[in-house]
């Protein structure tokens, strides 16, 4: 396994990227944001991946993941995930 953070493409920065052997995981986290808003910044729009667009042509999975902290409970909040073939 392969994990980095802040990684930089054209899209922007994702704050996130894990490699396995078979999956590559995309995470956006967000304080006091929502789960949901991390995973629109993940893919950018209906057409583009995104953060995850530099891996098209990876034959690995692509897993986005948005997370969102609350800075009163220090806890996570909520997470959504969603698969890209």
């Amino acid at each position: 396994m392969e994990a980095y953070s802040e990684v930089h493409s054209a899209q922007g920065r994702c704050d996130v990227q894990v490699k396995t052997a078979h999956y590559i995981y995309i995470l956006e986290l967000k304080l006091d944001g929502t789960a949901s808003e991390a995973l629109k910044q993940i893919k950018v729009d209906l057409k583009a991946w995104g953060y995850l667009s530099p891996y098209d042509v990876d034959p690995r999975k692509k897993i986005a993941v948005g997370v969102s902290f609350s800075s009163k409970t220090r806890q996570v909040e909520e997470y959504e995930m969603q698969q890209y073939s």
